[in-house]
């Protein structure tokens, strides 16, 4: 019984969860692994879950104190680099006559990579305030839901959104006004 019921119960919010991984990592393989990870440890512990209350908050705290562990985790070992990939990349740009190599890499990855000011405006914004802003305007969370997913006072998170907002408007103004919006 328990397996269906966390199946009827925690399954419908998967595309969800895997949105806020998606924002979360930046990488899709990444944001599989801690959305699997997050049901693991939602269908362990589902005993602990609180009938009357939102499942898709529950779930998304466990999603996110996962993220931070795996993060923490990362963070303690030393990075690896796959130096045959590296060499096999080099070797495909040479080959190729690839303009990256005759001109400023910087300008070649600006053009293909770096375009999506919205996104590095996000990602600038502390933690704390891009956490709020995902949960409430992407997830449609309210003040309460968040206020239980992320552990603290609806206050709090209100204070949050807004001066995280306030920060987005700012250093998206110019991108606005470029984009004619402003």
């Amino acid at each position: 019984m328990k397996k269906k019921e966390f199946e009827e119960t925690a399954l419908p919010h998967i595309d969800s969860l895997f949105n806020f991984a998606l924002k979360l990592t930046g990488d899709a393989g990444e944001s599989e692994d801690l959305v699997q990870e997050t049901y693991l440890r939602a269908y362990k512990f589902f005993h602990k879950y609180k009938k009357d209350t939102y499942i898709k908050a529950w779930l998304f705290s466990i999603l996110r104190n996962t993220f931070i562990n795996i993060y923490r985790k990362k963070k303690k070992e030393p990075e690896s680099v796959d130096f045959h990939s590296v060499e096999q990349f080099i070797g495909q740009v040479i080959e190729s006559g690839s303009p990256i190599l005759q001109g400023d890499i910087s300008d070649a990855l600006s053009k293909d990579v770096l375009d999506d000011e919205v996104k590095a405006s996000l990602d600038a914004l502390p933690e704390e305030f891009r956490d709020v802003i995902l949960l409430s305007d992407v997830e449609g969370f309210s003040y309460r839901e968040i206020a239980d997913i992320l552990k603290c006072p609806e206050g709090t998170i209100m204070s949050r959104l807004h001066r995280g907002r306030k920060l987005l408007y700012k250093n998206l103004t110019e991108y606005a006004k470029k984009r004619g919006y402003l």
